[in-house]
């Protein structure tokens, strides 16, 4: 009997990331998957995407000043150490968040660690020092495999292409406004640099609400934290500061065009390519830059008065971004045509099993 464990651990929009093959882990004989988690919500979360109750959830009860919600979950170092001796007893830890590879670190940790990486951003933050400290990363396609590489994060043999198990549980298409108006989403990224929320957050949100003809759902990524506080009492506009809406990609999937600066969410929205327009407010010289590399797929404005203009030309000017899209898509999020969680279920196996061992 095979024992591995899934670590919920980090915010609820993560969750989405590893449920896929976790489920598909606990259908297999011989393989029993424990789910551990920090917070209440994020466990009531995943029972929502088990009603056969395959998954084993187990509650690290740990102490924390914040409220026990789906986006503000107790330190996730915290929890791991804590409960350390608990997570001791596993043949493999499984997690999409690198803040407990510290328990690496513990000489007496020997338990092996996979981590399962999420979203599939250009940004730097997804590539941090941590990544080392893992004896196996999933990734979601040839973009991600050789940055790591490149970066001197992980050798080749520690690295897995697998795809991107997310799509499986994605929301379907649905009407977002109760009339027929086109629905643009502005997702704005958590953090500076990089986000346009924290200087321009207001200026854009009063744009949309002058906007003849469109609907917009304002949807900042849910680790957004501080900023300006923004509200929106127009028809035409919509602000979602963190919903289950919010990360099952029924914005991305049912949205007809994409407003953002760096956040991830851009790779959900192409896979149906639809336009794009992204906001280079501070004017960076961002050709050729790498965490920039998505700003090719649509137009880049500059100023917020050039938003509604680019609305106009988005649907004329989409296939001249349509090649660039499917191409970046492919190269960020591999297509192969077998489910993503079978191929993170197989690597995962024969990683446990020692076939596949670095």
């Amino acid at each position: 009997m095979s024992r591995i464990a899934f670590l919920a651990f980090a915010e609820a929009h993560q969750h989405l990331h590893w449920l896929p093959v976790a489920l598909r882990l606990a259908a297999e004989p011989g393989v029993e998957v424990d789910v551990l988690g920090a917070s209440r919500a994020g466990l009531a979360l995943v029972k929502q995407f088990d009603p056969e109750r395959r998954l084993r959830l187990i509650h690290l009860a740990t102490p924390s000043y914040r409220r026990d919600g789906l986006f503000s979950p107790p330190p996730r170092a915290l929890a791991a150490l804590l409960h350390h001796r608990r997570l001791m007893r596993y043949d493999a830890i499984v997690t999409t968040e690198t803040s407990s590879s510290l328990l690496k670190r513990l000489p007496w940790f020997e338990v092996p660690m996979i981590h399962l990486k999420h979203g599939a951003g250009d940004s730097e933050v997804g590539y941090n020092p941590k990544h080392r400290h893992f004896n196996l990363t999933l990734v979601n396609g040839d973009k991600d495999r050789q940055r790591l590489i490149d970066k001197r994060l992980a050798r080749p043999e520690q690295i897995a292409v697998v795809g991107y198990a997310k799509f499986e549980l994605a929301a379907p298409r649905a009407p977002l406004f109760h009339d027929a108006k086109l629905v643009a989403l502005y997702n704005p990224h958590a953090r500076l640099p990089g986000s346009t929320w924290f200087r321009h957050g207001p200026a854009l949100v009063a744009a949309m609400e002058r906007i003849a003809g469109w609907n917009f759902i304002v949807a900042p990524h849910v680790k957004l934290r501080g900023g300006p506080v923004v509200e929106s009492h127009a028809p035409n506009v919509r602000i979602d500061r963190g919903s289950l809406a919010s990360i099952d990609m029924s914005y991305t999937q049912s949205a007809d065009v994409y407003i953002g600066d760096a956040s991830s969410q851009v790779y959900e929205f192409i896979r149906t390519p639809r336009p794009c327009i992204f906001l280079n407010l501070e004017r960076e010289a961002w050709e050729g830059v790498e965490r920039f590399s998505h700003w090719q797929l649509g137009q880049v404005i500059e100023q917020v008065a050039d938003l509604g203009p680019a609305l106009i030309r988005a649907a004329e000017l989409q296939p001249s971004f349509e090649p660039l899209q499917r191409d970046a898509l492919r190269h960020s999020l591999d297509p192969a045509p077998e489910p993503a969680s079978e191929r993170q279920a197989r690597a995962i196996l024969d990683f446990v099993s020692g076939r596949a061992r670095p």
